[in-house]
């Protein structure tokens, strides 16, 4: 019986950023550097977080306080709750 040989792989360099990690995966083959026989076959992503984006948003004065004093009633940080009332929007406008 033949001994099984364990292939060397490459280490996987740190990364400054996902965009960096982005550039190196899309000019690298991943089974040079990782074993993927030892993947997981149902690997589970729990504290997978997506991706955010910074932007910018002008309101009134007046729209603003009225966020607010709901987030303060609510318990919650204002921009927390802009974005629970924009994602509620966009799943009513896409069912409709």
């Amino acid at each position: 019986m033949k001994p099984i040989q364990t292939k060397a792989f490459k280490k996987v360099p740190h990364f400054k950023n996902e965009d960096a990690e982005r550039r190196f995966w899309s000019t690298h083959d991943s089974a040079e550097y990782l074993d993927w026989s030892q993947a997981a076959k149902n690997p589970s992503l729990s504290n997978l977080k997506p991706s955010t984006h910074t932007i910018s948003l002008r309101l009134s004065d007046s729209l603003l306080g009225d966020i607010k004093r709901i987030a303060h009633k609510r318990d919650v940080p204002y921009q927390s709750l802009m974005k629970i009332f924009l994602t509620e929007e966009v799943r009513r406008q896409e069912a409709a």
